[in-house]
C-alpha cells in the first residue's frame, strides 16, 4: 500500500506537470493559429491554419485528461501537416522551415507525455515515439540536403534572341600585356613611370586615359565601369592560400547614434592608394604595405550626415599642361558631407592652390538654404576629359521642398564652373539669377555616372523626385528624366539622349547602380554600348553613342489604380531578349517566418494587402506589396563584366517592401516632420530611417516596411533566398549559373545570429572585380564574408570573415610583385552589418614588400 502511493505520487508530480504545461502551451498556440485560419479563410487564403489549429486544441484537450487519444490526434495533425507542407513547398528546405520545424517539436513534445497517458497501448506507444523522432530526422535530413545540393534558381522563361553565333564581345582598344609566370604585367608602368608612359590624348592633350592592371584609377576600376581586371597571379587553383598583408583603420565611427555606412572602393595610381573615410578624411597609403603617406582631415560635422556617412570614392587627375613634379600636376578631388569639393596633391595631401578657392568648391552655391544632411553629396564625381561631373545624395521621403537635383560640371584644372544642367531652367546652363536657386525637387544623381571620353559623353544614372511616392505636381521635365539614362555632353552639358527605365516612377525605382561601358554584340559587330542594371532586376543595353536600344524592349501593360490612376502610365518597359533577374511575382506560399504563427501573420497580411505584380501602385486604404523593394535587385554595387570571355557578373536582392499611404492629417497628428522643419528631432519617427517618412507639402506620407519583416521576430515575410547572384554570357545571351548569395550565419530571429553555414541567400549591397584567371571578388552579404568566385561555375574557391560588412566594391592591384586585393569593411547600418573602418589587403604568401619613401613606417 505505501509503495502504491509512492509511486502515484511521483506520476502526479513532475510528468503531471509537464504534462499540464504541454497540453497548455498546446492551448497557446493553437487558438491564435486557428482564429487566424479563420481570419485567413474569410480573406481567401490557405484552409490549412484552422484545423491545424482545432487539432492543438484537442490535442490540448486531451492532455488536460491524460488520455492516449492526444497522441493520436496530433499524429493525425502532423501527417496532415507534412502531407500540406509537401505539396505546397516540396522539398524545398528553407520554405519547410516554419511548416514543419514548429511541428515537429510540438511532435517530440507530445510523445513525451506518453508515460502519464491513461490506455491500453502504452507499450506500442513508446515505439511509436521512436518511429516518429526517426520520421522526423529523416525528414529534416532529406529536406537540408535537398537544399545543399540544388543551390540554383530556377530562371523566369525569357523569349529567345536571335542567334549570333559568331558575335564576340571585343577585346580593349589596348591589350593587356601578356603576363609572365605570377600573372603580373612585366611591362606595366608603376611607381615614377607612370605620369610618363600613361596615354595622352594627343589631339587635346587635356586628359590622360589610364587602364586597370597594375593600378585601379577609378571607383569603377576605369569611367567605363567594367570592373575588370587583367592580372592573373590569383587564380582559382591558388586563391585558397589568400592571407591578410596589411590593414588600415580610418578611426572614422559613430559615437553615438549616427548613421554609418562606408562604401568605398580605394583608387591606385603608381605606387600610391588613395581612400576616403566615412567622413571624408582623404588617405594616401603605400599599395604594397599600407603604410601612411599622409592624411587630410576636412572637418566635417556628423550634422552633416545625411542618409547615413559614406564616402564612396575619390577621382584622379593629372594635368598634362603642368610640369613634372609641380604642386598638384596630379591631384585627387573628393566631395564632403558638407557640400565641398576638395582637391589634393596626391604627393603631399597639400591643398591645390589653384583650384576653387584655395583649393574647396563650395557646392551649396545656387542650391540655396538647406538643413544639414539634406543635400550631402555621397559619391565621387566622374571626370570625363577634363571635366568633374558632379551630383549629390538628397534624403529621401523628406519635402517637395528638396535641394535641386542639377547636375554641374568643373574644370579638373581651376575647380570653376562650366556649366549647370538643371532641368527645370532649360537652355541656361550658369548659376541662377542673383536671389534665385536651382529648381527644387527635381531628379538627383546620388550614385556614381560613368563616362567615355572619345565621345565626350557622361552617363547619369537619374534619381527620382523628391518624395518618391507621390507625383501629382511634377513638372513635364520632371516626368521625362526621373529613372533615366541621362548621356550630357561633357563640354556643353546638354543632353545627348535619354532613356526613361521607369514610366512615372512613384515605387523609388531610382537607377542606383553605375552604368557600364563595353563593346556589346550586335548583328553587324560589336557595338559601344552602356549596360544598365536596374532595381527591377532588368539589364537596358543601349547604344552609348545614341541611346538607342540594343535589346528588344516591350513595353507592357501595368497595374493600375491607387490614389493617381488618371497619371499613372498604362505601361512599363521589359526587356524581352536578354536575361533578367526578376523573379516570378509573389504568392501566398511564399509567405515565411520562424514558425506557423508568424507565417500565418505574413499570410494574413498578403491577403490584405493590394497586389498586382511588379509596379503595383501606391494606396492609402490598405497596404500594397511593393516587389522588388527599392533596395532591388541591383543598385549601387553595379554588375562587373569580363570583356575578354563576354561574362558579366550581378549580385542583387530579392525582397518586397510592404508599403501604405498615410494621410496628412494622420501625419501631422503624430507629429513626423521633414528634416527642414526646427522642431525636426532625428530619430523621432521621421527622416529617412523612420517608419513613416513625412513628404511634406504633398497629400501623404509614405509608411515603409522594408524587406517586410515580421513582428516581434524580426525576420522577412518572403521565404529565403533573399538575395542573389548570378553570371550572364553577353554573347549567348545566356545565364550561365544563379544561386542563392550569402549564408545564413549572421541571420536568425531577433537579431541573434543563428551561426548556421547553409546558403540561405541574404540581403546583399556592393558590387565585385572580376579579374582575368576568372575570378570574381566581393564582400556585399549580411554574412560578412569576403569571397572568391569562379565566374564560370558560381563555385566558391575562397572566404575570409571580415571585422565588418562589406557593403563595399573591392578592387585589385598589383605592387612590389604582388597581385593585391583591398575591400573597405565599413558596414552598412540599414543592412544592419557591423560598422568599422577597416580597409584590409590580401595577397598570396610571399616576401614582405618594402615602404615607399616617405611612407610612415608601422
Amino acid at each position: 500500500m505505501t509503495a502504491h502511493v509512492s509511486t502515484h505520487t511521483e506520476r502526479k508530480g513532475f510528468g503531471f506537470w509537464w504534462t499540464m504545461f504541454i497540453a497548455a502551451l498546446l492551448v497557446i498556440f493553437g487558438l491564435p493559429i486557428a482564429a487566424g485560419g479563420l481570419w485567413l479563410i474569410v480573406l481567401g487564403g490557405s484552409w490549412y491554419y484552422l484545423p491545424a489549429g482545432i487539432g492543438l486544441l484537442l490535442t490540448a484537450y486531451f492532455l488536460f485528461r491524460r488520455d492516449l487519444n492526444a497522441v493520436w490526434v496530433y499524429l493525425i495533425t502532423f501527417a496532415g501537416t507534412l502531407i500540406w507542407a509537401l505539396w505546397e513547398a516540396g522539398f524545398n528546405g528553407w520554405a519547410q522551415v516554419p511548416r514543419l520545424l514548429a511541428p515537429s517539436v510540438v511532435l517530440v513534445l507530445v510523445l513525451t507525455t506518453l508515460p502519464m497517458l491513461r490506455g491500453s497501448i502504452r507499450r506500442f506507444g513508446t515505439g511509436m515515439a521512436a518511429a516518429m523522432i526517426t520520421l522526423v530526422g529523416a525528414l529534416g535530413a532529406i529536406a537540408i540536403a535537398n537544399y545543399s545540393t540544388e543551390p540554383s534558381y530556377a530562371q523566369d522563361e525569357v523569349p529567345p534572341a536571335e542567334p549570333e553565333p559568331e558575335t564576340d564581345v571585343t577585346a580593349p582598344e589596348t591589350p593587356p600585356v601578356p603576363p609572365d609566370e605570377t600573372g603580373i604585367e612585366p611591362e606595366a608602368p608603376v611607381g615614377d613611370e607612370l605620369a610618363t608612359e600613361a596615354e595622352i590624348v594627343p589631339d587635346t592633350a587635356r586628359y590622360v586615359l589610364f587602364e586597370t592592371g597594375a593600378d585601379w584609377p577609378a571607383y569603377g576600376g576605369t569611367n567605363h565601369a567594367t570592373r575588370y581586371s587583367p592580372l592573373t597571379q590569383i587564380n582559382r587553383d591558388n586563391a585558397g592560400q589568400l592571407e591578410q598583408i596589411w590593414e588600415f583603420r580610418t578611426g572614422d565611427l559613430p559615437e553615438g547614434d549616427e548613421a554609418f555606412g562606408n562604401q568605398n572602393t580605394p583608387i591606385k595610381i603608381g605606387d600610391r592608394l588613395y581612400l576616403c573615410s566615412a567622413l571624408n578624411k582623404i588617405t594616401a597609403l603605400d599599395a604594397a604595405t599600407g603604410t601612411q603617406f599622409w592624411t587630410y582631415d576636412p572637418v566635417v560635422s556628423a550634422d552633416a550626415i545625411g542618409y547615413n556617412a559614406s564616402c564612396r570614392g575619390l577621382v584622379y587627375f593629372e594635368d598634362p599642361g603642368a610640369d613634372q613634379g609641380e604642386l598638384c600636376a596630379t591631384r585627387v578631388v573628393n566631395l564632403t558631407h558638407d557640400a565641398r569639393m576638395i582637391a589634393l596633391d596626391t604627393e603631399t595631401g597639400q591643398l591645390c592652390a589653384d583650384f576653387g578657392n584655395g583649393g574647396i568648391v563650395n557646392l551649396m552655391e545656387g542650391i540655396g538654404d538647406s538643413a544639414p544632411g539634406f543635400y550631402a553629396p555621397t559619391s565621387p564625381p566622374t571626370l570625363v576629359r577634363d571635366v568633374l561631373v558632379v551630383g549629390s545624395q538628397v534624403s529621401d521621403g523628406q519635402t517637395r521642398e528638396a535641394p535641386s537635383g542639377v547636375i554641374r560640371g568643373y574644370n579638373a584644372v581651376t575647380g570653376g564652373m562650366d556649366w549647370a544642367w538643371d532641368m527645370g531652367r532649360p537652355g541656361e546652363t550658369g548659376l541662377p539669377p542673383e536671389g534665385e536657386i536651382y529648381t527644387p525637387g527635381t531628379p538627383n544623381v546620388w550614385t556614381i555616372a560613368s563616362g567615355d571620353d572619345e565621345l565626350g559623353l557622361v552617363y547619369l544614372p537619374m534619381g527620382n523626385s523628391a518624395v518618391d511616392y507621390w507625383g501629382g505636381d511634377r513638372s513635364d521635365e520632371e516626368n521625362t528624366y526621373s529613372t533615366a539614362i541621362v548621356a550630357l555632353d561633357v563640354e556643353t552639358g546638354a543632353v545627348a539622349w535619354h532613356y526613361q527605365t521607369v514610366h512615372y516612377d512613384i515605387w523609388d525605382y531610382d537607377l542606383g547602380g553605375q552604368g557600364t561601358l563595353v563593346d556589346f554584340p550586335g548583328p553587324d559587330g560589336p557595338v559601344p554600348a552602356i549596360v544598365m542594371p536596374s532595381k527591377q532586376a532588368q539589364f537596358y543595353i543601349l547604344d552609348r553613342a545614341t541611346g538607342e536600344p540594343l535589346v528588344d524592349i516591350e513595353e507592357r501593360p501595368a497595374p493600375q489604380g491607387g490614389v493617381e490612376p488618371e497619371r499613372l502610365s498604362p505601361t512599363q518597359p521589359f526587356v524581352t531578349d536578354f536575361p533578367n533577374l526578376l523573379k516570378p511575382d509573389l504568392t501566398e506560399a511564399q509567405m515565411w517566418g520562424a514558425t506557423p504563427l508568424d507565417q500565418l501573420w505574413c499570410r494574413i497580411q498578403f491577403r490584405q494587402a493590394i497586389y498586382d505584380g511588379v509596379y503595383t501602385p501606391p494606396t492609402l486604404d490598405q497596404p500594397w506589396i511593393q516587389f522588388p523593394g527599392y533596395n532591388g535587385g541591383s543598385d549601387w554595387g553595379g554588375v562587373a563584366i569580363d570583356p575578354e570571355k563576354g561574362i558579366m557578373i550581378a549580385n542583387y536582392n530579392n525582397m518586397p517592401n510592404y508599403n501604405q499611404l498615410v494621410p496628412r492629417e494622420e501625419v501631422d497628428a503624430l507629429g513626423i516632420l521633414p528634416i527642414t522643419d526646427p522642431n525636426y528631432t532625428p530619430g523621432a519617427g521621421s527622416g529617412s530611417h523612420g517608419s513613416i517618412s513625412p513628404q511634406a507639402l504633398t497629400p501623404y506620407g509614405i509608411r515603409v516596411n522594408a524587406g517586410w519583416r515580421v513582428p516581434y521576430t524580426g525576420l522577412l515575410c518572403k521565404e529565403p533566398p533573399y538575395g542573389g547572384i548570378a553570371a550572364i554570357d553577353i554573347n549567348n545571351r545566356e545565364v550561365l549559373w544563379d544561386r542563392p548569395f550569402g549564408s545564413a550565419r549572421k541571420n536568425g530571429p531577433f537579431g541573434i545570429p543563428s551561426m548556421l553555414p547553409f546558403e540561405i541567400g541574404t540581403p546583399n549591397n556592393g558590387g565585385g572585380v572580376i579579374t582575368a584567371s576568372g575570378l570574381f571578388f566581393i564582400g556585399a552579404t549580411t554574412d560578412d564574408l569576403f569571397r572568391a568566385i569562379d565566374i564560370e561555375t558560381g563555385e566558391e574557391v575562397w572566404q575570409v570573415e571580415l571585422p565588418a560588412g562589406g557593403q563595399a566594391g573591392p578592387m585589385t592591384y598589383e605592387a612590389g610583385g604582388r597581385q593585391i586585393v583591398v575591400i573597405n569593411a565599413g558596414g552598412h547600418d540599414f543592412m544592419e552589418t557591423p560598422i568599422g573602418d577597416y580597409f584590409i589587403a590580401y595577397a598570396l604568401p610571399g616576401g614582405e614588400p618594402v615602404a615607399g619613401e616617405g611612407a610612415e613606417q608601422p
